[in-house]
């Protein structure tokens, strides 16, 4: 049995189908779907050192972390909104 890993994103998780499948579905977002390049990864590192962040899913919403963070008009699910 896999252990969760805290602070991981979907990327540095084994390859397995569903996280390869999850992978290219963001990169196939159209550029005009989603934030610029700067703010996708700034969005990444602030959950990346959030407690919420278990094995790319954020705890505080259920979401995928590397595409709620992709989108414009998404926002942090904390209560304290780290973006």
């Amino acid at each position: 049995m896999t252990q969760p890993c805290k602070k991981c994103l979907l990327a540095e998780l084994a390859a397995t189908d569903f996280t390869q499948s999850l992978l290219a579905y963001i990169q196939s977002v159209p550029e005009e779907n989603r934030v610029d390049a700067e703010t996708y990864q700034r969005r990444l590192a602030q959950c990346k050192a959030c407690e919420s962040l278990v094995s790319g899913i954020c705890t505080q919403c259920g979401c995928f972390a590397e595409l709620r963070a992709l989108k414009p008009h998404q926002r942090c699910a904390a209560p304290e909104r780290k973006w």
